[in-house]
């Protein structure tokens, strides 16, 4: 077990733009033992939390893009996922995933596409949940034409949504502000919650549903994700900018 563990640990401190993007897999985390440290987080537990509140998640085929180290995909799994998809265009988080999921005997639960997910009305596979965090605004830059305008990657990012909604029945989605991470290629004007709820909502109100918008607070010194209300929806830049992105929970229109 000792060359697996070394294994893992050098593919998750191998370095690439989104290394050390997520936290490990709570099971691989046990395996590695407490004295590894397994990166930042981007406060998976309490996102996940709000996921498991909002979407049935047992037996059901879930879709994980743009997947990382596999924090959500292997959630999925021990939450009662019948079975998790997971696509990731970097080869070594996709290695890495593949290696964890063997060790932990998953590997016909889960299956690995070391590719990045085309958003456009060919894909024929049906899912009961997507998750898509935090993937749209690398349109143009991780994937796609790098040639794109700011307004037209805009007009790109809900094209692809608008296309998803064929493919699965519940979406739990998350964009960042900035275009291509990029802090100087703000989205919005303003960079409000306000204007990139009214963004997502008015672009794909044809074709999905927004269910739950979860936004997370500082309660008592901890991140918790509360439904979306008056009193949490003005930005609080004390925060950062990961902690006002809003979380949405979609109903496809078009399944």
């Amino acid at each position: 077990m000792d060359i697996y563990k070394e294994k893992l640990i050098e593919l998750y401190e191998r370095s690439s733009k989104h290394s050390h993007y997520q936290r490990l897999p709570e099971k691989i985390n046990q395996i590695l033992g407490l004295t590894y440290t397994s990166g930042k987080t981007r406060y998976e537990v309490e996102r996940l939390n709000y996921i498991l509140e909002s979407v049935p998640i047992s037996n059901k085929f879930v879709l994980d893009i743009g997947g990382n180290t596999g924090y959500f995909s292997f959630a999925m799994l021990d939450n009662g996922a019948k079975a998790v998809r997971y696509f990731e265009g970097n080869p070594t988080h996709a290695e890495f995933v593949k290696l964890a999921s063997e060790i932990l005997n998953l590997d016909s639960k889960l299956q690995i596409v070391n590719k990045y997910f085309l958003f456009d009305v060919s894909n024929k596979e049906k899912y009961d949940v997507a998750l898509l965090l935090n993937v749209l605004h690398h349109t143009g830059d991780d994937y796609g034409d790098e040639d794109l305008s700011i307004e037209t990657a805009k007009m790109e990012i809900l094209k692809q949504l608008n296309n998803f909604a064929a493919t699965t029945k519940i979406l739990v989605f998350q964009l960042g502000f900035n275009w291509k991470g990029d802090r100087r290629l703000g989205l919005f004007p303003h960079g409000t919650k306000r204007e990139l709820i009214d963004f997502i909502t008015k672009g794909t109100r044809e074709n999905w549903e927004v269910l739950k918008i979860g936004v997370p607070q500082l309660i008592d010194g901890k991140i918790e994700y509360m439904n979306l209300g008056e009193n949490n929806i003005k930005r609080q830049d004390e925060l950062g900018e990961f902690l006002n992105r809003p979380l949405f929970i979609m109903k496809s229109k078009k399944f």
